[in-house]
């Protein structure tokens, strides 16, 4: 009688310990199970869901604009005073519906390159007005007509252009015509041929955005997607910021750091945007990145929105900005297990930087520089949620079910195994007494 029951005691024991053993030996296989089912489907190549799914994204891409409305542009012209801004937004449009094109594989470096045409359709229901609103804003041409033709005798006969059009520093536009493009009269009047269409995001459609390139995840899963280069230089960088919850799926979120803005005595990868010594205080000044020499030399600098991380020289010449970590911050939200992006938010400012020019009466009476903020965009896009649903079924909720069968396996193995060892014990302390 005392032999059947020590011997279901450590019957118990040992069913115990393979409980528990078969727990923690799920943990890291199961795990591998998974990552590998998971990888075979997540990565960038011919066949897979994920490549179908990225090549024409489901997802739906909007980008909105907040524009800069100039409040006393007279007596900036007049007197070089404070540019006092109101901004108006969002102007809401949808991009980035097309498919992608020129899609090449580099195996050896685990590589995708693409181009991603351009497209925009504009969405009255997500903006605050019509594309035909009108606001006050700079003067692209005649504020860059001094950076590109800094010689003394072509300024003269630029300015009688720019007065015979009536030209000024600011104008009224439209955001459809400031966005996409519109005739200037003053290039109107330039008697040799150039380029009379003006815009800050001219010609947009009917164009590619790239090349880029990004990594298929074939030997690192968790950098699917993630640029490594574009148009053949390395993207600014994102850091690890906090673990968050995205409709029931758990993401990681990275942000852009401070840094991808700071002065090149502070992050010395910005050197090659130090070109303008006058405006950077000898490459001491941060917050902005000049990047005219892709923009055919326009003085053309981008920055965070409302200048947030930027130096307080740069937006000490504004009134109206009101930088927030909140609304003006770069993110993306990482599913860390697939390397999938569930959510981002792309925020940048384009600015113009204005310079006084004495042979030009629009901007002679300037006593300063200025880089006049123009607008901020804000590129976003979320999983919607039947994606969500869909990914928590098929990604999430596997995991987190063979997470519980682990624990399970593992805690009732354990509770036994303690449980059936101590009455074991205590029987055989009994019996010999």
């Amino acid at each position: 009688m005392g032999c059947d029951r020590n011997c279901g005691l450590i019957a118990g024991a040992v069913i115990g310990a393979v409980l528990a053993l078969l727990g923690g030996i799920l943990m890291p296989v199961g795990d591998m199970l998974i990552e590998k089912t998971i990888k075979k489907e997540v990565v960038l190549e011919e066949g897979t869901i994920a490549f179908k799914n990225w090549v024409k994204t489901g997802t739906e891409v909007y980008r909105q604009f907040w524009i800069f409305d100039v409040q006393n542009a007279q007596e900036v012209v007049a007197n070089s005073s404070k540019i006092k801004v109101k901004q108006r937004g969002p102007y809401t449009y949808r991009v980035r519906y097309l498919a992608k094109e020129n899609i090449t594989h580099d195996t050896e470096n685990h590589l995708v390159s693409f181009v991603q045409p351009n497209g925009a359709i504009f969405e009255p229901s997500l903006s605050v007005g019509t594309e035909d609103d009108t606001m006050t804003v700079l003067n692209l041409a005649v504020a860059a007509a001094p950076h590109l033709y800094p010689n003394a005798f072509v300024q003269v006969v630029l300015n009688s252009l720019i007065k015979k059009s009536k030209s000024s520093m600011f104008q009224n536009r439209t955001v459809k015509e400031l966005l996409w493009g519109y005739t200037d009269p003053f290039l109107s009047l330039v008697p040799y041929p150039v380029n009379t269409k003006v815009g800050v995001f001219y010609p947009y459609n009917n164009t590619v955005d790239g090349v880029y390139s990004v990594f298929s995840g074939k030997d690192n899963v968790s950098q699917v997607a993630i640029i490594d280069t574009y148009k053949g230089k390395k993207s600014i960088y994102a850091v690890f910021g906090a673990e968050i919850n995205l409709k029931g799926i758990p993401v990681y979120r990275f942000v852009l750091p401070s840094m991808a803005f700071a002065s090149p005595l502070q992050n010395p990868d910005n050197h090659c945007f130090c070109t303008e010594k006058v405006i950077s205080n000898n490459c001491t000044s941060y917050g902005v990145l000049d990047i005219g020499k892709c923009k055919e030399g326009k003085p053309v600098y981008i920055s965070l929105p409302h200048f947030l991380h930027a130096s307080p020289d740069i937006g000490e010449p504004i009134e109206g900005l009101s930088p927030n970590e909140d609304e003006h911050t770069t993110y993306l939200d990482v599913e860390p297990i697939t390397g999938f992006t569930l959510r981002f938010a792309k925020r940048l400012q384009i600015n113009i930087l204005v310079k006084p020019a004495k042979k030009i009466e629009a901007l002679k009476n300037l006593k300063r520089n200025y880089i006049v903020p123009i607008l901020w965009l804000n590129e976003t896009g979320t999983i919607g949620d039947e994606k969500a649903a869909q990914f928590r079924k098929q990604v999430t909720g596997k995991i987190n079910l063979l997470g519980l069968v682990e624990i399970i396996l593992l805690t009732v193995g354990v509770v036994m195994f303690v449980a059936f060892m101590i009455s074991y014990c205590a029987c055989r302390s009994k019996g010999k007494r």
